[in-house]
């Protein structure tokens, strides 16, 4: 699998994508690029590199032995499912990522690399939304949110805790839809009035129908299958998906990505029940004016289903407490519109501090009623 630094066009230095300006910045000599520019580059890169390889004598190839392929074969088979080994492009460390990981940094030179075969083939994204929101940003409205709540263990708030704030590129796919709806049923119009002492009521029937074609655009459905930042990604929706752009690698660089592991097959039916439910409840809400309704017909017909699959951006940080389980808690925020979503820990040690002192307080002035009592 190829692992790729994005280089700087000028001296080589690994390139990262830059939310302020949306631009590809090098920390190295402060050159700047744009997405056409880091492109282009990298074109020309490839064409020199495959007109310098000289081709291959198919005559000089030599067969493998089968017990080395066998062999080969029993470790590969071995290792699925664990954790994954690559080597760094820039200092040659190697670099141990999860089987869902995309884009990471090398823990050793700390320059972004992007494993492009995660990303390639059926796994290419169709678009992504890149980040709009800066580290610097981000921090600051992680803390300003974190510092209004009470009770918060203090080292939540500690330098070595901010830094593990993270840009993370999360796998989606995006759906939509067009369909045509159908819904008939009895609706009742109750009237009751009152002449003297006779009450009157009243009771009219009527045969209900609505008929219409329901679009639904922008559906999305997680493709990561690890729950805990299934529900962290979910606080921060929606995204604005208009500004999702084709996929580069590029928009990577500086970031972390993870790469979808449940396919749009295996969501299909789910994705159909939700469509014709939201179709219905479309079409019952048009039912008004009548004391009560009910559905005798309903026919939801999906006529056009599109979906993409889209990598979209979220800063995460994760603490864990100091507790016998070593709880884990996590804080989320849109990458684009800076909401943000999270559950905070509690020191209990503060939150009995501060119980204590109400105690001792009440407790003197009682003393003190008493006194003058």
């Amino acid at each position: 699998m190829d692992v790729i630094t994005h280089k700087c066009p000028n001296c080589g230095g690994a390139l990262t994508f830059d939310p302020g300006d949306q631009k590809f910045h090098c920390p190295f000599c402060l050159s700047i690029f744009t997405e056409d520019e880091v492109t282009a580059f990298e074109e020309k890169q490839k064409e020199a590199q495959m007109a310098d390889t000289p081709v291959s004598d198919p005559s000089a190839a030599t067969e493998t032995e089968p017990s080395l392929q066998e062999e080969v074969r029993e470790q590969a088979d071995a290792q699925a499912g664990q954790m994954d080994l690559f080597t760094c492009p820039s200092c040659g460390a190697e670099i141990v990522t999860d089987a869902t990981t995309a884009a990471t940094y090398c823990y050793f030179c700390h320059n972004p690399v992007v494993l492009s075969g995660r990303l390639s083939g059926e796994f290419l994204p169709n678009k992504v939304l890149p980040f709009a929101i800066e580290k610097e940003e981000a921090t600051t409205k992680f803390l300003e949110w974190a510092q209004k709540k009470k009770f918060v263990p203090r080292d939540f708030f500690d330098q070595a805790q901010v830094e593990k704030l993270t840009g993370v590129y999360f796998p989606y796919w995006v759906v939509d839809a067009e369909m045509n709806g159908l819904l008939s049923g009895m609706g009742t119009s109750l009237r009751i009035w009152r002449v003297g002492d006779i009450e009157y009521t009243e009771h009219k029937q009527y045969d209900v129908l609505r008929r219409g074609k329901i679009k639904v655009n922008e559906l999305l459905k997680h493709a990561l299958s690890k729950n805990v930042q299934q529900k962290m990604v979910t606080g921060v929706q929606p995204f604005p998906l208009e500004k999702a752009v084709n996929f580069r690698s590029q928009y990577l660089a500086g970031f972390q990505a993870e790469k979808r592991d449940i396919e749009y097959i295996d969501l299909s039916d789910e994705v159909k029940n939700e469509l014709s439910g939201y179709a219905e409840n479309l079409l019952a809400g048009t039912v008004n004016g009548y004391t009560s309704f009910k559905r005798n017909n309903r026919s939801i017909n999906l006529t056009k289903e599109e979906n993409n699959y889209v990598l979209l951006p979220v800063w995460l940080v994760t603490y864990r407490a100091d507790d016998e389980n070593k709880s884990a808690f996590y804080y989320a925020m849109n990458g684009q519109t800076g909401k943000v979503s999270g559950v905070l820990p509690i020191s209990y040690k503060r939150l009995g501090i501060v119980s204590g002192a109400i105690f001792a307080a009440t407790t003197i002035l009682a003393l003190i009623g008493a006194y003058f009592l």
